[in-house]
């Protein structure tokens, strides 16, 4: 459907009258931080924010998906809730309360930002209905995107497109990059576990050494990114840990390794996986020893529909926001869940100026973050409700 210039000029002034509320919002929010799974008392404080007539359904534990607007297929907006495991130094006068726990990654910003943008649709005749997803669990597993997705809510309530917004510091203020295709990693974890025969280190001959043979193993997966993969496709494979023995004279009976696998390509994910099995397993053939790699499966590759990245980028302009370049990382976010689902667009919006980045004790988006946030939304829902919604 076509939107209204009448009903698009009302959202986006209503939107400039919200601001204030929003951010009162933000540092209330910033300064209560939940970690994952005990968003409870965040959602509940946003909702109280809305009014009452809107439809809440709460899904995920302790998330909710509220309906604002009447019936009919809806544009959702997704304000991830949770904080992370930080001790703060920010210094703000309404820095985290709680001891060891804080919005490191900019989460206040994104549901205050979204919050406005509920506010103004409620106070707008004739706008898309609008799904504000109050979502937990984005830095944890299990994922909480993945359960929303999973419990049926959004193809419930109608959803024909989700959009999110995500601070960025490398990009510069006032800016948003609007990038078609896959724009976030796909994100695993594995194990690597070598068995071999311990002893004496005094007598490595009579011993089948683990150590060596993962000390192998792990070089031999560097050539797996470096020699077996298209190098015009991103992967990231990082070891990140190692584990083995207790003493130094004594050759133990295994060996492990811990770390992550990033990839912007479905196939090529699984094909590195199927690979790094079979390094494992015939490199320690050649020690003596035998090898297994299990994967804990993260997030998948997040892809922004190209239409829906096509029909934000002059809607940005026109809300005064600038364009960025076009930015992908290896970083994952499980907005991907719904990504796979839905046509969907993750924004990166630009708070660069400071030297803290994401997940630092220091980092602290300026409160013009929420503004230009809640416009990148507003540019989305615009977009989505005229490319998506009948």
């Amino acid at each position: 459907m076509t939107v209204d210039a009448t009903v698009r000029a009302c959202l986006t002034e209503e939107l400039r009258r919200r601001l204030p509320d929003a951010l009162a919002l933000r540092h209330r929010l910033h300064a209560e931080p939940r970690l994952s799974g005990d968003e409870g008392q965040t959602r509940d404080t946003v909702i109280e924010a809305l009014p009452d007539r809107c439809a809440v359904t709460k899904t995920a534990d302790t998330g909710a998906v509220v309906r604002i607007g009447g019936p009919g297929p809806a544009v959702a907006v997704r304000g991830e809730m949770d904080a992370l495991a930080v001790t703060e130094r920010t210094g703000a006068p309404w820095a985290s309360r709680r001891d060891g726990v804080m919005h490191a990654c900019g989460h206040d910003v994104h549901v205050a930002a979204a919050t406005a943008l509920a506010l103004a649709v409620d106070q707008v005749d004739d706008a898309v209905p609008l799904l504000m997803v109050l979502q937990p669990r984005e830095e944890a597993y299990p994922s909480g995107a993945l359960d929303i997705v999973e419990d049926g809510v959004l193809r419930r309530e109608e959803c024909r497109a989700v959009i999110g917004a995500h601070v960025q510091p490398l990009l510069a203020p006032g800016t948003v990059a609007c990038t078609p295709g896959a724009v976030n990693a796909s994100s695993d974890e594995f194990t690597l576990t070598v068995h071999g025969q311990g002893g004496h280190a005094a007598y490595p001959h009579l011993t089948h050494d683990p150590v060596a043979a993962l000390a192998h193993i792990v070089v031999a997966l560097q050539t797996l990114v470096s020699r077996r993969t298209d190098p015009m496709s991103p992967l990231v494979l990082s070891v990140t840990r190692l584990d083995a023995g207790s003493a130094a004279n004594v050759v133990p009976d295994t060996a492990s390794a811990r770390g992550t696998l990033r990839a912007m390509n479905t196939d090529q994910r699984a094909a590195v996986q199927r690979e790094m099995r079979e390094t494992a397993q015939l490199v320690a053939r050649t020690q003596g020893c035998r090898a297994e790699v299990s994967f804990v499966h993260g997030e998948p590759v997040l892809v922004n529909d190209p239409a829906l990245t096509a029909a934000t980028t002059p809607l940005l302009g026109e809300l005064g926001l600038r364009p960025a370049p076009e930015l992908r990382s290896a970083g994952s976010d499980d907005f991907s869940y719904y990504s796979a689902h839905f046509p969907s667009l993750m924004l990166f919006v630009g708070t660069g100026g400071g030297e803290e980045g994401l997940h630092s004790a220091a980092f602290l988006p300026d409160d013009t973050a929420v503004d230009e946030v809640a416009h990148a939304l507003l540019a989305g829902y615009l977009a989505a409700a005229e490319a998506f919604v009948e």
